[in-house]
């Protein structure tokens, strides 16, 4: 049996529909979509998320050398459909010891980048974008701008905007940004392509 979903503002419980209400409550954000259990990595997952989500899934593919995908989140449940996904990703970091990549795709107000990102708001904020972009990468062959989200400090955070939704990609430590930082990922919507992925453990990042 799956744990209970969370908030994807703050990862905190959530109070289920009632005979009253059909909408998942946060006590500290209202109303939201709900932050579904993780997936672990594997193709069950892979089918579920190419099933379900209304949003792209974006994966880095070809995945960077030594990188593999560790696992997979959603937000959203049957009723509304599947608002903002995520893909979890490990590999070697410049400096000693691994290092985790998040890839969000999600609606506007839903939360989750932001999340993950440790802002208070739900999306990256008023302003974010107006100097020039901070990087580009390809996303399905077209050069896309991401701006650099301050954040917390032990993590790189890009934010841009991809098919009318928010992407987000998030880095621990702060030196494996320079994926990003240096244009080397080229992104596709996994929905689109039926591919052998290659799986590593699951991704503790999925749960903060």
């Amino acid at each position: 049996m799956r744990a209970a979903p969370t908030c994807p503002r703050c990862f905190g419980p959530l109070h289920g529909p009632s005979a009253v209400s059909s909408a998942w409550r946060c006590d500290a954000h209202g109303d939201v979509l709900p932050y579904q259990p993780p997936w672990p990595p594997s193709q069950t997952a892979v089918e579920e998320m190419r099933k379900n989500s209304l949003v792209p899934v974006w994966l880095p593919w070809p995945l960077p050398a030594g990188w593999l995908v560790t696992g997979f989140g959603e937000v959203g449940e049957e009723r509304r459909g599947v608002r903002a996904s995520v893909v979890a990703l490990t590999g070697p970091s410049l400096s000693q010891g691994p290092a985790d990549l998040l890839v969000v795709a999600e609606e506007p107000g839903v939360g989750l980048g932001a999340a993950f990102a440790g802002l208070d708001g739900p999306d990256p904020g008023e302003g974010f974008d107006t100097g020039p972009p901070n990087a580009k990468i390809e996303v399905l062959g077209h050069p896309t701008p991401l701006w650099c989200v301050g954040a917390a400090a032990d993590r790189a955070v890009y934010a841009g905007e991809a098919m009318g939704n928010w992407l987000w990609t998030i880095a621990w430590p702060s030196d494996a940004g320079c994926l990003i930082g240096l244009g080397e990922l080229t992104l596709l919507d996994l929905r689109d392509h039926d591919l052998d992925v290659p799986f590593g453990a699951f991704s503790p990042r999925l749960e903060d």
